[in-house]
């Protein structure tokens, strides 16, 4: 019913009778909807107007209750009639009160105009009357609650309250629209934190919505804080798998950031594109954003996680050199800020591009540092991930071996008739040097002939001599003996019949120690002929 007030009055009253839970609970509740429903004792300004009118109004009062009140005859009432008693209330006001309900509590009763239908009965021997009464019974007392807990007087009242607070708010100190919004944003930074992208998505698009109300006298800053919630609400949407939708937010802070000539902003939201691309698979079109960044990175931190991405992104394109290039940045970046963890990702990021570019030793070398630096940080996931990748580089440097030793099988099977052809060639060379050989033999051997002959004449040309000699020793001397005759007869054919014998064997093509020997002892010879003829 409303009447709060007469509530509040006898629960104290029976609080005091007995000082029971349930009057102490009920003297609290019946406060609370009287300071829902015309404010707390504080806003109320009484004012003095005198006793006079008081007074006449208390004795109007008491005439009205002496007079007799005639007896008003009740009307007959139909059952259904009976059962809504007391819950007839202004319609205008149901409406208010009951809003987007209000439609199916008309719904409802124009269905118990319908005779054949509230006649019809449904499981557990209920009518549809019954049913359509239950309904529209729930929203009168649903109605009543929220008339209770907040009239509609009271409802005007919070929002003409509301409307002054928000008067208020823009025209609040500058340093509390600095304190709102500071909070606003580490608000929305710790729910997308821990887990809830929609509470955080929410958050940003509320504070958002604010800070467009606002003008750059209120927030100087305003650019920059617009950048930032886009930021905020990219980073939601990216969470959350909107990435079209984040695409835009993170455009729309990087335009901002271009137009107000914000360095810092431009590479968050290069970094943020940049992600939102990978994510999608546009590899391409993500190392063009990141390169872009690379000369707004400050720290070396930010350029080892820029240079890791970027290599990662060339991998997933199959450009292994560009991978590794961009990894061995990274990796010096990283023992540079002493960061183990990068070292440990940049580590593993090399060593794939090599195994892709089939360097398995430096692969191997690389894995088993990061498989150091992995057990430092107490990595177990990456420490077996890493040892299954070692694994495999070894088998590629065994594959490798291999191959390389079929290679040479293949070229040593494509030589042989090559060195075939060769040892041909220099056997052929052995034969022509031997015939070559043979052939100064022969010349050596018709030389000699040639000697024999000069000598044979001489020798011939000796006899003459001596025959000559003879026949003058024999004028002069008389006849010599023929002693001398047959001895020097014996000296000449013996050294001929040497000589003879000599020249056959070099003729006849036998093997001598050496070319030397033989010219020496064919000197020696003809050298003892002529010392013999001499003689002679």
């Amino acid at each position: 019913m409303g009447d709060f007030e007469f509530a509040l009055v006898f629960y104290h009253r029976g609080y005091k009778l007995r000082p029971d839970r349930e009057f102490k609970v009920g003297i609290q509740k019946a406060q609370e909807a009287i300071n829902n429903s015309v404010g707390s004792p504080s806003s109320i300004k009484l004012e003095n107007k005198g006793d006079v009118f008081f007074l006449s109004k208390q004795a109007e009062s008491m005439k009205a209750q002496q007079k007799p009140h005639p007896i008003k005859q009740l009307p007959h009432h139909t059952k259904r009639e009976s059962k809504r008693k007391g819950s007839f209330k202004s319609e205008k006001t149901i409406r208010q009160l009951l809003g987007e309900l209000y439609v199916d509590k008309e719904y409802l009763e124009k269905l118990l105009l319908d005779e054949d239908l509230i006649k019809g009965t449904i499981k557990g021997g209920l009518t549809v009357e019954d049913l359509i009464m239950m309904g529209i019974n729930y929203l009168d007392t649903r109605s009543n609650f929220w008339r209770q807990q907040k009239p509609i007087y009271a409802r005007e009242r919070d929002r003409k309250l509301m409307q002054e607070k928000w008067l208020r708010d823009r025209k609040r100190h500058p340093s509390q629209t600095a304190r709102y919004i500071l909070k606003s944003l580490e608000d929305i930074d710790m729910l997308l934190t821990s887990g809830s992208a929609e509470g955080s998505l929410q958050k940003a698009e509320k504070v958002l919505k604010k800070v467009l109300e606002w003008n750059k006298e209120e927030v100087p800053n305003k650019d920059e804080l617009l950048g930032n919630l886009y930021s905020c609400i990219g980073n939601a949407q990216i969470e959350l798998g909107q990435m079209g939708a984040a695409l835009q937010s993170h455009r729309k802070d990087l335009e901002i950031a271009k137009e107000y000539d914000l360095p810092d902003a431009k590479s968050r939201a290069l970094d943020n594109i940049g992600r939102v691309f990978a994510r999608v698979g546009k590899f391409q079109q993500a190392i063009d954003t990141w390169e872009e960044k690379i000369p707004l990175a400050k720290t070396t931190l930010e350029k080892t996680w820029l240079f890791h991405e970027i290599g990662r992104c060339y991998l997933e394109l199959d450009q292994a050199w560009q991978a590794q290039n961009y990894g061995e940045k990274s990796q010096q970046c990283a023992e540079e800020e002493g960061d183990i963890e990068w070292q440990l990702n940049a580590s593993v990021l090399v060593a794939q591009a090599q195994v892709k570019l089939q360097d398995f030793e430096s692969a191997v070398n690389n894995f088993e540092k990061a498989l150091e630096r992995a057990k430092l940080v107490h990595n177990n996931e990456a420490q077996q991930a890493i040892i299954s990748a070692l694994d495999d580089a070894n088998k590629g440097i065994v594959e490798e071996l291999k191959k390389t030793n079929y290679r040479e099988m293949l070229k040593d099977k494509e030589e042989a008739p090559a060195l075939n052809e060769d040892r041909t060639v220099e056997s052929d060379g052995d034969t022509e040097d031997e015939e070559f050989k043979d052939d100064s033999q022969r010349q050596k051997a018709e030389k000699a002939r040639r000697s024999f002959r000069e000598d044979s004449r001489r020798v011939s040309e000796g006899r003459t001599l001596l025959e000559v000699d003879r026949r003058e020793s024999r004028e002069i001397y008389r006849r010599p003996s023929e002693l001398d005759q047959e001895i020097s007869g014996e000296l000449s054919t013996k050294a001929s019949e040497r000589l003879e014998k000599r020249v056959s064997e070099v003729s006849s093509g036998e093997k001598e120690p050496g070319e030397t020997e033989e010219k020496e002892e064919v000197e020696a010879e003809e050298t003892k002929i002529a010392e013999e003829m001499e003689k002679e």
